[in-house]
């Protein structure tokens, strides 16, 4: 059994391309938003340098905040999830429940299906909450990997980590499906024998 969506009807925009200290003058996350029907998703809207990164770019795609359907947090560090409250109207996915408003229904993330193009899994290793969003495209699967890599090249040996088994075993199990990996702080990849494990 894989875990690749059987569906290939989600598409994706890349509304922020983040960095890390290392790479750009502080640190950003990757946020992303992807649709398939009726579904308007945003991943880890976190820090960006202003939060009009993220409205900008959703208005170039003639959207409002108030119509995101869903927002999905990879993991819950602060550079990843900042921004979350500019999606008032939305649902909120994590590892472990769906909240709206006031309420709070818990649901584990492993297996969750948006629709056949769009699915959780879990993968835990940069903290013990976190998930992929797999998206199937006319192009492939997608994976929304959070910090699972912070860019295309790891860091191969990621310094929050408590566990580098976890890590490697969650990352290899991305890879078996990913044609593009979206990571937590750079631009889109496509994997290759020299992604780091």
């Amino acid at each position: 059994m894989t875990d690749a969506p059987t569906g290939r009807t989600a598409a994706f925009h890349i509304l922020a391309t983040g960095y890390t200290a290392s790479t750009g003058p502080g640190v950003a996350a990757t946020v992303s938003y992807v649709t398939e029907g009726d579904l308007r998703i945003v991943v880890d809207p976190g820090m960006v340098a202003s939060q009009s990164v993220i409205t900008d770019a959703l208005a170039d795609l003639g959207l409002k905040t108030d119509d995101i359907t869903d927002v999905v947090l990879s993991h819950h560090h602060p550079d990843n999830i900042l921004n979350v409250g500019l999606f008032g109207q939305a649902r909120i996915h994590d590892h472990k429940a769906i909240y709206q408003g006031h309420h709070w229904t818990s649901r584990d993330a492993e297996g969750y299906e948006f629709s056949p193009s769009l699915r959780l899994i879990a993968t835990p290793g940069h903290s013990a909450e976190d998930i992929t969003l797999l998206a199937g495209t006319a192009e492939g699967v997608v994976a929304f990997a959070g910090d699972l890599w912070w860019r295309a090249d790891g860091p191969a040996d990621d310094p929050v980590t408590t566990d580098r088994d976890v890590l490697r075993a969650s990352r290899e199990r991305v890879l078996a499906v990913a044609d593009v990996i979206v990571p937590g702080h750079g631009a889109p990849f496509t994997p290759t024998a020299t992604t780091p494990r």
